[in-house]
């Protein structure tokens, strides 16, 4: 059974609004004990008088190192939106009329409105889609993805199958589903600019399945040149770096405790806090009578202080909260009572 997407208004994302950055944003998943400063020196230090190599010959290889992949398989994309839109495209045209997508019952915009552009109806069943979409840890949960390996193991001799790893390298806790070998027969797409606090630097990278070649080559014609420019690509070369890693790694542990004082203070103002594997949760406040949830989203917004509403997400009456440092938090506190 399949349904048309109905026309939709503007987009909705975290971050900067039309009042500028939030003092407080926790409605973003970017690491909060970012910038790496090695990524942000980098980023500071990118030769941008110069294109880029248009075939990103080294930056692909250097990827394809950090993964213990070929080379062949790496596809550069101008950001993890971009690179949605794009596989959208391919799975629209080999598909033909009449293709579907299959998304996640909570999951990112873009996916959808990806579909939309390109005339996919979803498909209620994941068995009847020719584009399926998984994230894990997922947003706007921050969860495992249930049944991913029956899914995988069924439909990818037939299908796409992209899993966003977007939150992998800021998980916290839990494990991911698929094996090693089922990753290598589905598409990885990847984002470290969130794992790096610097979101505003725009680039992303995929990794092929196993003997997709001629999809590669396909997604290849399908992008503009010089998708990733020259601060995209300091970013990406700092990711694959033993002491960005090692940053990383270290900076997880300091918001595993950040994340433990969080749902104890969101807990202690009467929230219900879901469980999550990720650097955020989602949680359903306790309103006070009378208020809507938008309202009270407002008056916080007001204080400086900014949550993300998970309506969009196909789940009302929550909020999705990054985790924040302890100032941060106890700003919320004070905000909400």
């Amino acid at each position: 059974m399949m349904n048309a997407f109905p026309l939709q208004g503007a987009r909705i994302h975290g971050g900067p609004d039309r009042h500028g950055a939030a003092l407080h944003d926790f409605s973003t998943n970017s690491n909060a004990c970012a910038p790496c400063p090695a990524a942000l020196q980098a980023v500071r230090q990118a030769d941008a008088s110069q294109y880029p190599d248009a075939s990103y010959t080294a930056l692909r290889r250097k990827l394809a190192g950090f993964h213990g992949v070929d080379a062949a398989r790496v596809v550069l994309a101008g950001s993890a939106s971009e690179f949605i839109f794009r596989i959208t495209a391919l799975a629209a045209q080999t598909a033909g009329e009449g293709g579907t997508v299959w998304l996640p019952p909570h999951s990112y915009g873009d996916y959808a409105q990806a579909a939309r552009a390109h005339r996919l109806a979803v498909a209620t069943n994941p068995s009847s889609a020719q584009l399926l979409w998984a994230c894990e840890p997922s947003s706007p949960l921050g969860a495992a993805h249930a049944g991913l390996g029956g899914m995988v193991d069924e439909r990818a001799k037939q299908a796409i199958i992209v899993l966003d790893r977007a939150y992998e390298p800021l998980r916290l806790s839990g494990a991911p589903a698929l094996t090693e070998a089922q990753l290598q027969t589905v598409w990885q797409l990847w984002t470290p600019n969130k794992a790096l606090g610097l979101t505003g630097i725009r680039a992303a990278y995929a990794i092929a399945p196993v003997g997709a070649g001629e999809a590669v080559s396909q997604l290849d014609q399908l992008s503009a040149s010089w998708p990733v420019g020259a601060h995209g690509v300091a970013l990406l070369q700092a990711w694959t770096e033993p002491g960005v890693q090692a940053w990383l790694a270290a900076s997880l542990c300091t918001l595993r405790g950040w994340k433990a004082r969080q749902s104890a203070l969101c807990e202690s103002m009467g929230w219900t806090c879901l469980p999550s594997d990720a650097n955020f949760f989602c949680a359903r406040p306790a309103l006070p009578d009378g208020l809507t949830l938008a309202q009270a989203l407002a008056q916080l917004r007001r204080h400086g202080i900014k949550l993300r509403d998970t309506a969009s997400f196909g789940l009302p009456g929550h909020v999705r909260v990054s985790v924040q440092p302890p100032l941060a938090q106890d700003a919320l506190r004070a905000a909400w009572r």
